[in-house]
């Protein structure tokens, strides 16, 4: 699918051992994906990977090079597995400081109660920014175009909601056929669609145990007119017989 210039695509990192043990199921990625796109970001990437300092700088470093908008979640807390800040440092070889804002953060909340897994929170990559309103728990961290989210799920849909708004571009558009066929029945007809509208991205996504449809084929462009041409020239190459219903 081709992009206008206009267009933003992200990437999401999430981080955690938990993760790749299965100890904890992740929802991250499913909540950011699912908001971006609403938002009108591509998300063209998704990777999970482990509490390694060396691979959280890689990564960090690679994503921020490749996409406009990087998501990074977990590693963000006080324990000697949250290296996410350290891993960012490293990536983009800046030292590891104190924020002001931060240390004023915690020190509103600690007083001289603050100890040094407390002070670690006060520690972010060398030109970092904080972004905090009065109904957050806790501030969001920014390096140039890496957003620094918590893994806690609770936590991190709290935050996205006070900064989504500044990913907001020009809309997906789509359209979905319920379809009574088999995928090999209308593979030819979808792949000859597809190849010919490059401005549109299909997906087909088989449904068991639906009495009424056996596949839902998605069209999605941020051209609604070239959405709507390719949308009628499938329509026109499919049975009449096996669409349900589009909407």
């Amino acid at each position: 699918m081709s992009t206008d210039q206009a267009d933003k695509v992200a990437g999401i990192i999430i981080i955690g051992n938990e993760i790749l043990s299965g100890t904890v199921h992740d929802t991250n990625s499913y909540y950011l994906a699912t908001e971006l796109r609403d938002l009108g970001v591509l998300v063209s990437r998704i990777v999970v990977i482990p509490d390694d300092i060396t691979v959280i700088s890689s990564t960090t470093a690679e994503f921020s090079k490749t996409f406009d908008y990087v998501f990074t979640t977990g590693g963000v807390g006080p324990t000697h597995d949250d290296m996410t800040m350290e891993g960012i440092a490293r990536g983009f070889s800046v030292n590891l400081v104190p924020h002001p804002e931060l240390e004023a953060f915690f020190s509103m909340r600690y007083g001289d109660g603050a100890n040094e897994s407390v002070l670690k929170m006060t520690k972010v990559p060398e030109g970092a920014s904080v972004i905090t309103h009065k109904d957050m728990s806790y501030p969001v961290i920014t390096f140039r175009n890496v957003f620094i989210l918590p893994g806690i799920p609770e936590y991190l849909r709290e935050k996205f909601s006070f900064i989504k708004e500044n990913f907001r571009s020009a809309a997906f558009h789509v359209k979905r056929f319920y379809l009574d066929t088999r995928e090999m029945d209308i593979a030819e007809i979808l792949t000859r669609t597809a190849d010919e509208h490059g401005d549109v991205l299909f997906g087909s996504y088989p449904i068991l145990d639906n009495p009424e449809y056996k596949i839902v084929v998605t069209a999605e462009s941020k051209s609604e007119n070239a959405l709507n041409v390719a949308v009628d020239d499938f329509t026109r190459r499919l049975p009449r017989a096996v669409i349900v219903k589009l909407d």
